[in-house]
């Protein structure tokens, strides 16, 4: 069991993890999902989601509401729609309202009391700034990859972020849902490193590429996690 007692900060990814994202890009795509010729799955459209952000944030650094844009075409491509079906804008004019996890928000609070909270998450100052009044808990720190330029897995990210905490490696410890965005790249940089597996009763992979990155801990919420936590302080 991963000693949680020496870690002073933990940071999280943002959506996915915290944010109910799936549920937010489903309904943001309703329209379009509606307008197909042929019915598709929630996995099959987040599948699709996943493949399409996964190959934009591995090119050329652009911000990630210009990838939300990019995505939403895709997938009107891909369901052959008509291209006015869904305002290209749909995914990123609604991200700031995207729900938190019911556990997130007490949970994260009650981790508030004994650690310091950061955020290290593939998105927009602008937009984070939005999902912020939402998540309501405010952080120590927030790690933009519209600060680094570049998208989590690349290592820059988590570079970054470890010169802005200003904490040793070994005093912090990273959640995140997405193995293939956040555990792969802690692993390779030796960051303790959680899973949160908020799909635990579900298949696949969902909104998420796939990754067999293997987690220092592995729990199935973040109120897990908060328990631990104070069970260990």
């Amino acid at each position: 069991m991963l000693d949680l007692r020496r870690f002073d900060v933990i940071s999280f990814d943002c959506y996915g993890t915290l944010i109910d994202w799936e549920t937010g890009i489903l309904n943001a795509l309703r329209p379009v999902r509606d307008a197909a010729n042929f019915r598709t799955s929630d996995d099959e459209t987040l599948e699709l989601y996943a493949l399409l952000e996964s190959t934009l944030e591995s090119g050329e650094y652009r911000r990630y509401r210009d990838v939300l844009r990019s995505v939403t075409r895709g997938i009107v491509q891909r369901f052959e729609v008509p291209p006015e079906t869904l305002d290209a804008d749909a995914l990123g004019d609604s991200l700031g309202q995207w729900p938190p996890f019911p556990d997130t928000i007490e949970s994260l609070k009650r981790l508030k009391q004994h650690k310091k909270l950061a955020i290290v998450s593939n998105t927009d100052d602008d937009l984070f700034a939005q999902t912020a009044r939402v998540l309501k808990v405010p952080f120590d720190f927030v790690i933009t990859a519209e600060q680094v330029g570049a998208y989590k897995p690349s290592h820059r990210n988590f570079e970054r972020a470890l010169e802005v905490m200003g904490v040793a490696k070994d005093r912090w410890l990273h959640a995140a849902q997405s193995r293939f965005h956040d555990i792969a790249p802690a692993r390779d940089l030796g960051i303790s490193c959680v899973w949160v597996n908020r799909r635990h009763d579900k298949p696949g992979e969902g909104a998420t590429a796939l990754s067999a990155a293997q987690p220092d801990l592995e729990v199935p919420d973040l109120k897990t996690l908060a328990d631990l936590v104070e069970k260990s302080a």
